[in-house]
Formats: C-alpha cells, sequence, structure tokens
C-alpha cells in the first residue's frame, strides 16, 4: 500500500480509477489499473485485487485480461507460488501510446471505407473526410511524440 492511511489510498484509487473509466475505460478494468499504479507490491495475484478492491475474482479475471490485450499488465512468474502474479507493464504509458496509433489507423481506415458508400458530395462524405484526414494526422504525429517522449525520459 502506500504510508497514506488506508481509506485515503482507496479513495484515490477510485478517484483514479473514476477519471480512467470517464475516459472510457472499463469501470473494472480502471480500477485494477488504478491498484497496479497506485501499489508498492512488485506483483498482485487476483486473490489480492479482489480483496484490495472488495470484487469478485471473476470481475478481477475479465479485467486482467482486458488489461493485458492492452498491454498495460504482464503475468510474471514468481517461484514458489502456485497462483499467478501479475505486474504493471514496465513502460504501460508507452505501450498504450503504441495501441493507441494502431486504434487511430483503425479509425482512418474505417473513415475511408466509409467514402465508398455515401455520396461523394454530400455532408456524410465531407465529415468522413474530416475523420479519415484527422485520425491519420493524429496516427502519423504518435511515433515522433513517443520519440520525444521516450528522449525526455533519458
Amino acid at each position: 500500500m502506500s504510508t497514506t492511511a488506508p481509506d485515503a489510498h482507496r479513495a484515490y484509487v477510485e478517484r483514479f480509477a473514476l477519471a480512467l473509466t470517464e475516459m472510457g475505460m472499463q469501470r473494472m478494468s480502471a480500477r485494477v489499473l488504478a491498484l497496479f499504479v497506485c501499489t508498492d507490491a512488485p506483483t498482485l495475484t487476483g486473490t489480492d485485487i479482489a480483496e484490495q478492491l472488495a470484487v469478485s475474482p471473476a470481475a478481477v479475471s475479465g479485467a486482467i485480461r482486458m488489461l493485458q490485450q492492452a498491454g498495460l499488465v504482464r503475468r510474471t512468474p514468481v517461484p514458489g507460488s502456485r497462483r499467478d502474479h501479475y505486474r504493471l507493464s514496465g513502460d504501460a504509458w508507452t505501450d498504450a501510446g503504441v495501441a493507441k496509433k494502431e486504434s487511430l489507423d483503425g479509425l482512418a481506415g474505417l473513415a475511408a471505407d466509409g467514402l465508398a458508400v455515401v455520396a461523394t458530395d454530400g455532408p456524410a462524405a465531407e465529415r468522413l473526410n474530416q475523420m479519415r484526414d484527422f485520425y491519420r494526422f493524429l496516427a502519423e504525429e504518435i511515433p515522433s511524440l513517443m520519440q520525444r517522449w521516450r528522449a525526455t525520459r533519458s
């Protein structure tokens, strides 16, 4: 945990999770991610997470799976333990940015596909062109942004 009072720590984890949820993350995944960010423990088990968040192990399992798919959490071996242990990815935020680039590429492609099925001179085409161009621009900017971020970290 932290050096602050347990109630203050729990309240902060929930506040952090709420912010992630408002940004579009699923609620339980947000709570689990917030807990990982705010723990000093090198790893957490599903049981640890369920106890600290006062939720069912099944809820934790689904959240862990989603966070693993996003590259934010990794399973890690712990000698002598029979349980699965998880840890926050060492470069979780950068990994999330790379994943976001892939999503942006997908949205640009989706908009481009839409242009084939709408009238070429109507408002829908104008919106889809703008959407395609915007997401292409963002996707093109992410690699240099990540490079600049890594440079500031070294």
